[in-house]
């Protein structure tokens, strides 16, 4: 699943590309879609703007409506000109949004849906969405907050929930807790203040280096994600898709594990990563 580097990467390209432009067409493969602009058509609405929240894409219109995609594992939105050849095939499409010089086509999108622009920010899941660590007035205590009420969670699994911190992946879950010498199958409630603005704090930094411009960080991004701060495509994470490997700081071999409701996969040090008592 994308993680809210990657959402954030991918709004400000399509606004780059999209923003200002009129739709001069709209298809979608969901009737759920096509139906409620019958009344309201996107033909001739000029795209505002395009956003990230979390994992959450928003494509703002003039018309007061607001487009809302999630690309759980495989989705992607595409940049197309006209008469260029799609480098997905045309089965895999969901929606597209045209315009006389650009064309945005959104593949294997599993959830997008329309919401007015007066209520989007009440409607589910944007309404219960956690701090987002990529935004500007990111607050890591609110963030904090959030996080203790789930004391009775792994923090691996709190750390994933949205509703208490929106944006964080597999990956960055991962990464935090090594770099924070957390185990990841420590209940929030063992876990000191401290620890856990450690834990924050890094995640923080993690994705904004990997988030590229805009927020006051250092750019790491250029093309692969990487924790290490190291150039080598090997060297990338310290623990995360490193199962059985030495651990870059001890040795030990990385382990992995699945975790949670959902079997998620979770890669750490026991050495470097104690478990809980």
């Amino acid at each position: 699943m994308p993680e809210g580097d990657s959402i954030l990467r991918a709004a400000r390209g399509l606004h780059r590309a999209l923003a200002g432009r009129t739709i001069s067409r709209f298809d979608s493969v969901f009737p759920h879609l096509t139906h409620p602009l019958e009344d309201r058509p996107l033909v001739g609405q000029v795209i505002d703007r395009v956003e990230a929240r979390g994992k959450h894409l928003l494509m703002w219109f003039s018309g007061g409506i607001v487009l809302r995609s999630h690309m759980r594992m495989h989705g992607s939105w595409h940049l197309y000109r006209p008469a260029e050849r799609w480098q997905r095939p045309r089965h895999e499409m969901r929606i597209v949004l045209e315009t006389p010089d650009i064309i945005a086509v959104a593949f294997n999108v599993p959830i997008a849906e329309f919401a007015s622009a007066d209520t989007i920010d009440r409607t589910e899941p944007l309404r219960d969405l956690g701090p987002d660590l990529l935004r500007e007035d990111f607050d890591p205590a609110t963030a904090i907050a959030r996080i203790q009420q789930r004391g009775d969670m792994e923090i691996a699994d709190a750390l994933l929930d949205q509703r208490a911190l929106a944006g964080i992946g597999n990956i960055y879950k991962s990464e935090s807790l090594f770099a924070s010498g957390v185990n990841p199958f420590t209940p929030v409630s063992q876990l000191t203040s401290g620890q856990l603005e450690r834990i924050v704090a890094k995640a923080t930094t993690f994705m904004r280096a990997n988030a590229g411009e805009g927020i006051g960080a250092m750019h790491t991004y250029a093309g692969l994600r990487r924790t290490t701060g190291r150039f080598d495509p090997a060297a990338r994470f310290w623990v995360y898709g490193r199962a059985g490997k030495p651990c870059r700081r001890c040795g030990t071999a990385v382990r992995r594990a699945r975790q949670g409701p959902y079997a998620r996969s979770t890669y750490w040090c026991p050495q470097c990563q104690p478990g809980p008592t």
